[in-house]
């Protein structure tokens, strides 16, 4: 899917049981200039993403029936589009599980309106950035592993694998850097584009390890994404 041209235009779905907090959150989104849809439950959103595309994907977690983080796997057998998780629960295993889940940020309830904004700009032009500006970049490889920047695909041994915003942009940091060794906060900040804190490290540990399971034939073992003790993470130039 193309994105937009700027993020004031992108098509935002809102998901949460609760009316009046989506109407909050669509007044404040869409004096932003963001096309905005709501769903009240996971089965509706899951239809929306099916019926069409999003450039982003605010989920409430607490939910009755399906929660949260089931639903956000279900919208990644449908869309990659990134999902911002927007909940009340804020220890550091929640999070974890939402990244764990295919979400790409996490938002702790209560949170400011500038702080919302400030997420779902951020996330906006990191999708337009890796999705919208096709055919500039180049073809990294790294043993069966070949990344296309010019049409943003990821392949391995000759079959395609589907890639979420973050995880593209943490494999293509990489192999940029092929046999350099990358800290968890020079990443964090790459990919993000947040100044780092102590719980980012988890943040990055789990994304790698979603991603490692995408491309590695033993995860377990990766031989083409390869953790550095003491120094980060590492593409190998033997992989």
């Amino acid at each position: 899917m193309e994105t937009t041209e700027t993020t004031e235009f992108a098509r935002i779905l809102l998901v949460d049981d609760n009316p009046e907090i989506r109407e909050i959150l669509r007044v404040l989104l869409s004096a932003e200039g963001f096309s905005v849809e709501e769903a009240g439950n996971g089965q509706a959103a899951l239809a929306k993403v099916r019926a069409a595309p999003f450039d982003l994907i605010i989920l409430d977690v607490m939910m009755p029936g399906a929660d949260g983080y089931t639903v956000c796997e279900g919208i990644r057998t449908e869309s990659n589009a990134p999902i911002l998780f927007l909940s009340a629960k804020s220890q550091e295993g929640d999070k974890l599980r939402g990244f764990s889940s295919g979400g790409d940020d996490y938002l702790s309830k209560p949170f400011s309106s500038a702080e919302l904004i400030g997420r779902v700009k951020a996330l906006l032009r990191r999708y337009r950035v890796y999705r919208g500006k096709k055919n500039e970049g180049a073809v990294l490889r790294a043993g069966p592993l070949t990344l296309d920047d010019r049409s943003h695909t990821v392949q391995v041994r000759g079959q395609p694998v589907s890639l979420t915003d973050t995880e593209y942009a943490l494999l293509r940091l990489l192999l940029q850097n092929r046999g350099k060794p990358l800290s968890s906060p020079a990443l964090f900040e790459a990919v993000w584009q947040e100044p780092y804190y102590a719980g980012a490290n988890n943040t990055v540990m789990v994304h790698m390890r979603n991603l490692r399971k995408k491309i590695e034939e033993d995860p377990k073992h990766p031989v083409l994404l390869k953790t550095v003790w003491g120094k980060g993470y590492c593409c190998d130039e033997m992989g």
